[in-house]
Parts: C-alpha cells; sequence; structure tokens
C-alpha cells in the first residue's frame, strides 16, 4: 500500500534578515549635450578654435586646416574654393562655447581655452628676414631674442612650425649661424648667448636641407659649434650635439670631411660619452661618431686611441634600445681596423656583452651584434681565447637559436660562419649559463 504523500505541509518563509533585494543601478550623471552649432561639420566635435570661410561656413581651424593640406581646394559644405588664407577667426561663435563651458562647469565641461593667433606667411618672412638683418649687423642681443621667438612659435603649434619651414627657417637660421661666427667675434657672441639660441632653433626646424647642412659644416661653423658642445652649458649641449647628428646623417661626404677635420671634434664626442648630459646627446653623440667612422679611416683611429672602444662595451652592459643600437653600430665599425679590434680582445666585458645583446634587443641590435662578434672571432689568429670566452658566455647555443627562430641576409650569413668557427673550439669548453657583468674586472687599456 502506497501511502500517499501530503501535500498541505507549509513551505517554510526565507527569513527576512536572509532576503535580498535587486537594488536598482543609481542614474547616470546627465550629460551636456552639446549645441549642433558648435560642432565642426568635419570631425563633428565642438570647436576649439573656430574659423570662418567665405562661404559662411565655420569650422574647427585644425580640422579644416588638415583638409587643405591634405589636397583639397574646396569647402567641404558647400564645394566653393578655398584657401587657407580665407580663414578668419569667428570669435563670436568661440566666445559663445566659450560661455556655454562656464555655464556647463557643474556637468564636467572644461572651458576651452582662447587660441593663440597663428603664425601668417607674411609674419614669419617678416621675422625671418629681421634674423638674417641682425645677423649682418653683428647685433648679438637681436641675435638671441629672433631665434628665441621663431623657436617658441615653432613648437606653439605644428601649423606655425610648417609656416615658418615654409619660410626658410633653416637658411635663414643657419646663415645667420655662419654670419655670426664669421665677424670673429666669437667670445663676446658665445656670452651673448645667440650662436646658442640659434642652434636651439634650428633643431625645431629639422631635416635641414642641404643650403643649411653646408652652412653648418663650414669650417668657422663647425669650430663653434664643437666649442659649445665641449664648453656650453647641458642645454646648448644637447641643441650642438643633435645639429651635428643631422648634418651628419645627411652622408653628405662634403661634409663629414669637413667634420673629420675639425679640431676637437672626436674628444667633445667622446667626453659627451664619458660624461653624458642626457639620453638624447648621447645617442646624437652615437650617431654622428658612426657617420664619422664610415666615412674616414682617420676618424676610426681618432676614436680608438681616445678610448671609444673601452666606452661602448661599458655603455652597453646596462643601456635602453636605441642606445644599443647605436652603440653596436659604432662598436662593428670600429671592428673593421685592427686597432680597435686589440682593444676589444683586451678589455674583459667586450665578448660578454656581445653575446649577451644578440638577443633580446631589436632586429637591428642583434645584426651589429653578430656581425661584432664575428669580426673578433674571425681575425683572431688561431683558436684563442676570443672563440673560448665565445662559448663560456654561450654564443653557440644563442647563434643555434637564432638560426632556427630566422634570420635573413648577412646575419644569417655571419652566423652561419660564427658557428663554424666556434664549432672548431668547443672540446672541453664549459658554459656558464650567466654572467655577472658587475662582477667582472673592467680593465680600460
Amino acid at each position: 500500500m502506497v501511502t500517499p504523500v501530503s501535500r498541505s505541509r507549509p513551505v517554510a518563509e526565507i527569513p527576512l534578515a536572509t532576503r535580498r533585494t535587486t537594488r536598482q543601478p543609481a542614474p547616470a550623471a546627465a550629460e551636456a549635450a552639446v549645441p549642433g552649432h558648435f560642432l565642426c561639420p568635419i570631425s563633428l566635435e565642438m570647436m576649439r578654435d573656430p574659423v570662418a570661410a567665405p562661404t559662411g561656413i565655420t569650422y574647427d581651424r585644425d580640422s579644416v586646416e588638415g583638409w587643405l593640406e591634405r589636397g583639397h581646394a574646396t569647402c567641404p559644405v558647400s564645394g566653393r574654393p578655398l584657401r587657407a588664407e580665407d580663414l578668419i577667426p569667428n570669435h563670436a561663435t568661440r566666445r559663445m562655447i566659450q560661455e556655454w563651458c562656464v555655464a556647463n562647469r557643474a556637468l564636467g565641461v572644461e572651458r576651452v581655452p582662447t587660441p593663440r593667433v597663428p603664425v601668417s606667411a607674411a609674419d614669419a618672412a617678416e621675422l625671418l628676414v629681421a634674423v638674417s638683418a641682425a645677423a649682418r649687423r653683428g647685433d648679438g642681443p637681436a641675435c638671441r631674442q629672433l631665434p628665441a621667438r621663431a623657436r617658441a612659435l615653432g613648437k606653439e603649434s605644428d601649423r606655425n612650425r610648417r609656416c615658418l619651414v615654409a619660410g626658410g627657417a633653416a637658411r635663414a637660421l643657419s646663415s645667420a649661424f655662419v654670419q655670426l661666427v664669421d665677424r670673429r667675434a666669437l667670445a663676446a657672441l658665445t656670452a651673448t648667448g645667440a650662436l646658442e639660441e640659434i642652434l636651439a632653433a634650428l633643431v625645431v626646424f629639422f631635416p635641414l636641407d642641404e643650403e643649411s647642412r653646408r652652412h653648418i659644416a663650414s669650417p668657422a661653423s663647425l669650430d663653434a659649434v664643437v666649442s659649445i658642445l665641449s664648453h656650453g652649458e647641458i642645454t646648448a649641449r644637447v641643441s650642438a650635439a643633435v645639429v651635428l647628428r643631422e648634418v651628419a646623417s645627411s652622408s653628405d661626404a662634403q661634409c663629414l670631411d669637413a667634420m673629420s677635420a675639425t679640431g676637437g671634434i672626436h674628444d667633445a664626442l667622446v667626453k659627451l660619452l664619458e660624461k653624458p648630459v642626457s639620453p638624447q646627446a648621447t645617442k646624437a653623440a652615437l650617431v654622428t661618431a658612426y657617420y664619422l667612422v664610415q666615412n674616414a679611416d682617420r676618424a676610426a683611429s681618432r676614436l680608438i686611441d681616445l678610448g671609444m672602444v673601452q666606452l661602448l662595451v661599458e655603455l652597453l652592459v646596462d643601456s635602453d634600445k636605441g642606445t644599443t643600437e647605436k652603440a653596436l653600430a659604432v662598436l662593428d665599425s670600429l671592428f673593421l681596423t685592427e686597432e680597435g679590434r686589440g682593444k676589444a680582445y683586451a678589455h674583459a666585458l667586450a665578448v660578454p656583452v656581445l653575446v649577451k645583446k644578440m638577443q633580446h634587443v631589436s632586429d637591428m641590435a642583434t645584426e651589429f651584434a653578430v656581425s661584432a662578434l664575428w669580426r673578433l672571432c674571425k681575425n683572431f689568429p688561431g683558436e684563442g681565447p676570443c672563440k673560448a670566452e665565445a662559448l663560456q658566455v654561450g654564443a653557440f647555443q644563442k647563434l643555434l637559436l637564432l638560426l632556427q627562430v630566422g634570420c635573413m641576409g648577412v646575419t644569417k650569413e655571419r652566423a652561419s660562419e660564427l658557428l663554424r668557427l666556434l664549432n672548431g673550439s668547443r672540446g672541453g669548453v664549459e658554459c656558464i649559463e650567466s654572467v655577472d657583468f658587475k662582477g667582472l674586472k673592467r680593465p680600460f687599456v
């Protein structure tokens, strides 16, 4: 007999203490709706610097100038012809936008700042003519103030910079520099800061054209730049280093020959690496040294005599990616000479640091590290300690991995040849998994 199940058993209630109620999310904070006439027809964002076109349409300056720079010559809305010179500031709309921002500050709207008036082509021409005139007069204070104004305007906005570049800012400034140093009053000009200010302004208007490079590469100009690089204030030394890099990296043989013949330039570059003033200056000095070594054997010899190989090895122990790539490039170039390789053989860190930099930096660093190690091992007579040291710090294993992962061209060829060179010296050599670079003795020979 089946006992029927009672359906009258009461259902236990959930205790009030354990009941959970679903809370409704708090209403989102209200957002201010931007009035449609404050939006730029191109970007559909609120205008920060409204300008009116002759067609009666108001745009944000950055948007409409970008439209014109991309090759368009018409108003985006009306299709009628439009030039950048036709745009005029719409102060009324800008003030309305600012008032609306202030009224909606409680909703998180920030006030649009009043934009500065951009430089016009006429303004740029007038300023650069004044720079040239001051240089012809030898007016030191004016030659400091006017380039400083050009630099400030160029850094203020990309539009100003483009306008000054189009007006020939680099040529005017470099010409002013060479005119001033040719007046044989270098000490007085340095005291006023005119030359330093011109160099700082030049940096803003890179790249330099051929005429501007030739101005800086004149013997008198190079002497002045090297003097500033050696003895100037920190900011001036950085500007001088960057200007030299710009001239050297053009690969202009005439400029490079003039630089190589300039007294004190190699000493100044080495000094900048021995006592760095900024990462930018260090990298600029390395690039300049690289092109000088590539251009003339005497530059390599001079830098090696000044201890460049030892400096670079020390620098590579703990450096960032960009510095590592550039230091390896210079080191590889110096190893083209027997003297450069000899300095590396005598340095306890040279081989270990090259093996370390073959991986985990960049493809460019791998290329230069493999090439530099290949030059050392290939040109060392007999078995020699160079190959044994490379094996001890794991070069064989890293080269095998490099070829397995994949490398191309000259790097692949040199990695393969390195493996063959090292394979003959593998007997009885124990591989060290890691190297304590800080603990190694680092002699300077």
